[in-house]
């Protein structure tokens, strides 16, 4: 089985009815260039640093204009349209960083909410603390499509091979990670890290990113690309301005690396035992 799969990269302002309507340009030149799953990066409805200012902007999940808006360019494009996520209003005040994936009938085939919370202190002064804003996920799950097993992460959750091998031994085979990495960590690591999460599991990686200086002041580090199972980039872009990014995904590759590397099959449990270095003189027990 065959598909084109598309990664969406935008550089989301702050409105978003505007982001919406970038969105719908793009992927509409994603499905006619023959994509049948479009991704969109993290963050697609507004990227917005300044709390009170995203507040102002966010909606509960049935009245939220990228939802609707994906929803119905799903349908009527008759695609997989995938938002990587966008900001969603809860009802105890916080904001879940939240993923949809909707088939071409329109309905929701599966919601992800990020489940690893950006908690980090950069170089030059650069801090950020997700988890004063938004309540991480604590669930997994794996869509079925009718060209392939997808899994699902947001951006931050990419550092943690454990979500991705726990989901490549459960069937998926191809990873989704949608993000909006920041300059200084997309630059050191962005594209290690996705070569590293489908080498080790023998899956395919779709990640849709924002790019480019944003209204708010941040600046992402772009590259969208989409990586075969034995770790080649075969399609990406550049690290500013929108691009829709597209390749032909032959599910059968991931077989073809399980059965070269079966790492997945050949894993053992083991046992970790810490040894504590005897005092001068001493001898280990």
């Amino acid at each position: 089985m065959t598909f084109k799969a598309a990664a969406i990269q935008m550089c989301s302002g702050v409105d978003p009815v505007k982001n919406a309507a970038d969105m719908v340009r793009l992927v509409r030149e994603a499905a006619a260039k023959g994509a049948v799953y479009v991704q969109t990066p993290e963050m697609t409805g507004a990227v917005q640093k300044d709390r009170a200012g995203l507040r102002a902007v966010l909606r509960d999940e049935p009245n939220d204009i990228i939802v609707k808006t994906a929803a119905q360019l799903a349908q009527e494009l008759g695609i997989h349209m995938h938002v990587g996520s966008t900001a969603i209003a809860l009802d105890d005040g916080k904001i879940a960083n939240r993923g949809f994936l909707f088939g071409p009938d329109g309905k929701l085939i599966n919601r992800y909410d990020k489940i690893h919370m950006f908690d980090v202190d950069l170089d030059n002064g650069e801090s950020w603390r997700e988890s004063a804003v938004y309540r991480p996920g604590s669930e997994a799950r794996i869509a079925s499509l009718p060209f392939a097993e997808f899994g699902f992460s947001i951006c931050y959750d990419v550092r943690f091979p454990q979500l991705f091998r726990a989901q490549a031994v459960a069937g998926a085979e191809v990873m989704t990670v949608p993000a909006a990495f920041t300059r200084q960590t997309g630059e050191a690591h962005w594209e290690i890290l996705l070569r590293a999460r489908a080498i080790e599991n023998g899956i395919f990686v779709v990640a849709a990113a924002q790019a480019g200086l944003h209204e708010d002041g941040r600046e992402t580090f772009g590259h969208s690309m989409i990586i075969d199972p034995w770790g080649k980039v075969l399609a990406s872009a550049g690290g500013t301005g929108e691009a829709v990014v597209i390749a032909e995904i032959d599910v059968a590759a991931v077989k073809t690396a399980h059965d070269k590397i079966p790492n997945l099959k050949n894993a053992r449990e083991f046992s970790l035992e810490k040894i504590a270095t005897p005092a001068a003189g001493g001898v280990a027990a």
